[in-house]
């Protein structure tokens, strides 16, 4: 009797952890945008970005919102013949500015090549090979409890005739 409670709270162990993987990959696919490390991002102003936005157009090679990781380095490289700002970078024409996102936060900067004058950057934390396990564990040890729990009510197979 021993023998076989071990191996079915081995196998509720295994199951469940199997659930874990799977429940927590599929969620993680959905976050895919920051299963990443931290990069260095290139951003370029392109000349005649300040007309566009006064006459109320969006340029077409910038995003109006941005999604990072604790760690990122927002670079911008500013080809326009004016001056431009981003949130605390101020960044002349012909110049560049970065901009380190250290901290897991959603940010409004005002942004004067966005139509709006404000741009959204949210900045999450990255999901690294050790948050994933982490995953895993934290829904797969509980699962595989509660099924060793819920599989103790059924009972065991006698192998033994008599």
């Amino acid at each position: 009797m021993p023998n076989t409670l071990i191996k079915r709270i081995a196998l509720s162990m295994v199951i469940g952890l199997l659930a874990g993987l799977l429940l927590s990959e599929v969620t993680f696919k959905f976050l895919g945008r920051t299963a990443r490390e931290p990069q260095t991002i290139s951003m370029t102003i392109p000349s005649g970005t300040s007309e566009l936005v006064a006459r109320g157009e969006q340029p077409p090679t910038l995003p109006k919102d941005m999604n990072f990781v604790v760690g990122d380095v927002l670079s911008i490289e500013n080809e326009d013949t004016v001056d431009h700002q981003l949130g605390p970078l101020w960044i002349p024409a012909g110049a560049a500015g970065q901009l380190v996102l250290g901290q897991p936060e959603s940010l409004a900067y005002e942004c004067s090549f966005q139509v709006g004058n404000y741009i959204g950057l949210d900045v999450y934390e990255p999901l690294t090979l050790w948050t994933r396990v982490y995953g895993v564990l934290f829904a797969g040890i509980p699962m595989g409890i509660l099924i060793a729990l819920y599989s103790s009510l059924i009972p065991a197979k006698n192998s033994a005739k008599k």
